[in-house]
């Protein structure tokens, strides 16, 4: 669907249409995604094969550059992250049972590209759920998730402590320190799981494992040098695209964040979660990821599916619709104001205390 159906989707047509009409409800909804949550396993198949080929094909000729000592190939990294993306899709479908019918082939296809995309299945999975039942729910912060406080929380802690969540939000940690740390730490060693969480810690060390032993064999055929400045800038490239999109898709100034007496599930998908309205190959490389507010409504549909869900069902036009350009303004917003109910940037709670009373009251009583 092109910008230009989407908008006609959102303006009303006569005077009658101006006020929406009401979400369906909790069953309504179920009823109508369930028809997409079905998995088709030659769609399935083929995508697989197709994604698989061509990160074989961009990778060989990365390798085969650099083992050869022709640098300008290492170009080739930024299509391989971008297969290495669309392969992480496929995984995390395996995580939600969503890829194939049978249990058992999306668990073992998702430790297979477990090791591919140096994500471990289960650990991965794990925190993801969590992320899936909690997210826009003030009381449930802090796993998979990006670390957001409050006006007031933010206001609340002493002066080195707004300096690290400052520092922590700058896009240059977020984008660029954020994806080395997910990709050579927290899911190398098992350290931000409890000991006693043996599925954690086996999933992890377990991938790297695997992942140490497929990587020796690629080394031996490239060289050492090759194989770690060829597949290292690609992960690192991967995950920082990852990154990117799991930011943008709840970051946004009218998402969704309620306390836990207030929040409701379907509420938070459609509302917090945003439409990222990329170009159609964009669409196609991130696995349809951008339609991510069906995605939350219905994890059991898989991504092959999500945007035929999305043009024949009009009510889910209605999640807010993030262009490529709107998505980088997001990057200032950075705390939530409970009482505007909206994200707001450093710079705005600056300018708010420095406003005088008259002013603020001014501003406040603005449509």
């Amino acid at each position: 669907m092109s910008a230009r159906q989407y908008r006609q989707r959102l303006t009303p047509t006569s005077s009658s249409a101006v006020t929406p009409a009401p979400l369906p409800s909790p069953l309504a909804w179920r009823q109508l995604l369930a028809p997409y949550a079905k998995p088709d396993a030659a769609r399935a198949t083929g995508q697989l094969l197709l994604t698989a080929a061509l990160l074989l094909a961009s990778a060989a000729g990365l390798f085969w550059g650099l083992a050869e000592g022709f640098w300008p190939t290492l170009l080739l990294a930024l299509p391989a992250a971008l297969f290495i993306v669309r392969l992480f899709i496929i995984q995390h479908d395996c995580g939600h049972g969503s890829y194939f019918r049978s249990g058992r082939v999306n668990d073992g296809l998702g430790l297979v590209l477990g090791v591919v995309t140096m994500m471990p299945y289960r650990a991965w999975r794990r925190d993801h759920a969590v992320h899936h039942a909690s997210c826009g729910n003030l009381a449930r912060r802090g796993i998979g998730d990006v670390t957001t406080l409050t006006v007031a929380e933010y206001q609340a802690r002493p002066r080195w402590r707004r300096l690290a969540y400052r520092l922590y939000r700058h896009p240059a940690v977020l984008f660029v320190l954020g994806p080395a740390y997910l990709l050579f730490l927290r899911y190398r060693l098992p350290m931000a799981s409890p000991f006693r969480d043996r599925g954690s810690w086996l999933s992890i060390l377990g991938t790297d494992a695997a992942a140490a032993v497929v990587g020796a064999g690629v080394a031996l055929l490239v060289g050492p040098v090759a194989f770690l400045a060829g597949w290292g800038s690609t992960l690192l490239l991967a995950s920082a695209i990852g990154v990117w999109l799991f930011y943008v898709q709840h970051q946004f100034e009218e998402t969704y964040w309620r306390p836990a007496g207030l929040w409701d599930f379907h509420a938070a998908a459609l509302n917090g979660s945003s439409f990222y309205d990329l170009p159609r190959l964009l669409h196609w490389l991130t696995g349809s990821i951008g339609f991510h507010h069906i995605h939350h409504l219905a994890g059991k549909i898989p991504n092959y599916r999500l945007r035929a869900c999305f043009e024949q069902n009009p009510e889910l036009s209605r999640a807010k619709r993030l262009t490529l350009r709107d998505s980088v303004k997001s990057v200032r917003l950075t705390l939530w104001d409970e009482e505007q109910r909206k994200l707001v940037s450093f710079r705005h709670i600056v300018a708010k205390n420095r406003a005088p009373a008259s002013e603020l009251c001014l501003a406040d009583a603005r449509p």
